[in-house]
């Protein structure tokens, strides 16, 4: 990545690439990386150039420095909340529904409080890896609103019981509560070596399998038991097609590594 201007504002989301790897980290330290629409433009640009790259295997998303992840909307700025009323598509909306159809595992990387709108970044990735001392919650309700977008990419996620007590408390929980209600995968006391093992796992298998897999399980979420079973039942037999099929298999029989392509 270029070195910014000199006198230039820094960019609110930095990109990183390495190994296959894209990292996307919120540049607003000083805000406890909130979200504004500086951020939700990069992350919806780097998402979409991120789905249409074959040779990237994984995005990671996280925030600058070890105190947020991201804290939400930037209520400092007194615009976080005011909408143009015409417009019945919302940014943060579009970036949810833009996750949701990307085909590259997004895997969060929270390295602190995870608070709001941030809840909603890191529900809307497929893996999350938090910092011991990480904390979350939904605490809209202490400023007489309520999570509303964040609804739609949490629910399902962890139990309804669960998500209920978030919204109407609005009390945060710990990186370990968090753990066991499955809003993360797994709490990691180095959390950058957490994240390259989840990394490791992900990277030497079949980036043809993952980009459709993904693409099945985040379409048979809404259907019901027997559209999914006819969905499923048509994709099997294009799984099988993929070379990465033909080589996982034949390196399988002759007991070596497998050689994937991609295809």
């Amino acid at each position: 990545m270029s070195s910014p201007t000199p006198g230039a504002a820094a960019p609110e989301l930095l990109e990183r690439r390495h190994d296959g790897v894209l990292w996307l980290t919120i540049n607003r330290e000083e805000r406890r990386n909130a979200i504004s629409p500086g951020v939700l433009a990069g992350l919806a640009d780097a998402l979409t150039r991120a789905d249409a790259d074959r040779s990237l295997r994984a995005v990671v998303l996280t925030g600058v420095g070890d105190k947020a992840f991201c804290a939400g909307a930037d209520l400092q700025s007194g615009k976080s909340f005011k909408f143009d009323y015409a417009e019945p598509n919302q940014a943060i909306a579009n970036l949810f529904r833009l996750a949701r159809r990307l085909a590259v595992p997004l895997v969060a990387r929270i390295n602190g409080a995870c608070m709001a709108g941030g809840m909603g970044l890191a529900a809307m990735c497929d893996l999350a890896v938090a910092a011991p001392h990480a904390k979350f919650g939904l605490p809209e309700v202490k400023i007489g609103l309520f999570p509303a977008q964040v609804l739609s990419v949490l629910n399902g996620l962890i139990g309804p019981r669960a998500l209920s007590e978030l919204c109407i408390t609005g009390e945060p929980i710990d990186a370990q509560q968090a753990l066991a209600l499955g809003l993360v995968n797994r709490v990691c006391d180095d959390l950058d070596a957490g994240v390259q093992a989840l990394l490791d796992r992900v990277l030497d298998k079949s980036p043809a399998a993952i980009r459709r897999g993904l693409y099945l399980m985040k379409r048979i979420g809404a259907m019901s038991f027997e559209e999914s079973m006819a969905f499923t039942e048509s994709q099997i037999g294009l799984f099988a097609l993929t070379e990465d099929a033909a080589e996982g298999q034949a390196a399988f029989r002759e007991k070596r590594a497998p050689r994937w392509s991609g295809r």
